[in-house]
Parts: C-alpha cells; structure tokens; sequence
C-alpha cells in the first residue's frame, strides 16, 4: 500500500494552517493549540520545513513561522520531498537505486514509469488544493478502467 506517513500528514495540516493565516506569524504554539497536533510534533515538523524552505522563522518575543511561498507555489511533492525524501515506490525508482537484481529485472523500467506518474500527480496537487475541501472528486482511469473516488465523510453521513 501506498501511504505518507502520519508525520507528513500532520505536515500538510501544519502548512494549510500556515497557508490560511499567512497574513501573520505563528507560532509553534499558535499552530498546535490551533491544529490539535502535539507541540513537539508542531516544533519538529517546522523545523524540517525550515530545513526545506517551506517556511521561514522569525526569532524574538513576537517570532514564528510562515510561509517563504504563496500556497499555490507549493505542491504536495514538496511537502513529501522535505518530510519523508523523494517518492520511490521500489528500490530500483530510487535515484540512488542499489538494487542487486536491476541489471536482469524485467518490471524496473515500468515502475520507474510509475513512480514518475505519481511524482507528477504530487507536482500537480498544491498546498491550496489541498485546502479546498469542497472540490469535486476526481474520475480516472486505472489499467484502462474507470475508478471512483468515494468520499468517505460523505458516505459517512449518509
């Protein structure tokens, strides 16, 4: 399965809080209180997003953090990229593959074909997308066949 982990999910609800008071600073505890997301987690999810500048700080009794571009400038790849590294669905889609099997592998080139659609995908999605919660669900195709994305809060309501 295919999943970011729980700390780069809790990134992106750290960047949409940025994103959605950008008018200001926030701080560490400004974001937690507001997000629900522990201080610790809050303060080392900034600081590896300073690292990858997504945010900037500001130091001092009226300090924080914001972000260093518009939330339409980031996309979810970078978010990924600066909390979990680069997207690499196999070893051998990795930029510094050291796979033992890859020079007799049939597949590798197809999965680096995929990895380089999912990394588009992540390229094509941004911050402010993600903050738009009454956008449609997508349709597309998978193998050739139509998928459905099902809205789970809205199944759940029903």
């Amino acid at each position: 399965m295919l999943r970011i982990s729980k700390l780069t999910d809790y990134g992106t609800v750290v960047l949409a809080h940025l994103a959605a008071n950008s008018d200001v600073v926030c701080s560490a505890a400004d974001v937690s209180s507001a997000t629900g997301i522990a201080p610790p987690t809050v303060s080392k999810l900034l600081k590896s997003l300073a690292r990858a500048e997504l945010v900037s700080s500001t130091r001092g009794a009226n300090g924080g953090y914001r972000l260093t571009r518009e939330a339409r400038e980031i996309s979810a790849a970078d978010v990924i990229d600066a909390l979990e590294g680069p997207v690499s669905i196999t070893e051998c889609s990795a930029s510094d593959s050291h796979c033992n099997f890859e020079s007799v592998c049939s597949v590798g080139n197809a999965w680096k074909r995929i990895n380089l659609a999912i990394r588009r995908a992540l390229q094509d999605v941004s911050l402010s997308d993600l903050l738009k919660t009454q956008q449609p669900l997508p349709n597309f195709n998978f193998a050739g066949l139509p998928v459905t994305v099902i809205d789970s809060a809205a199944k759940d309501s029903n």
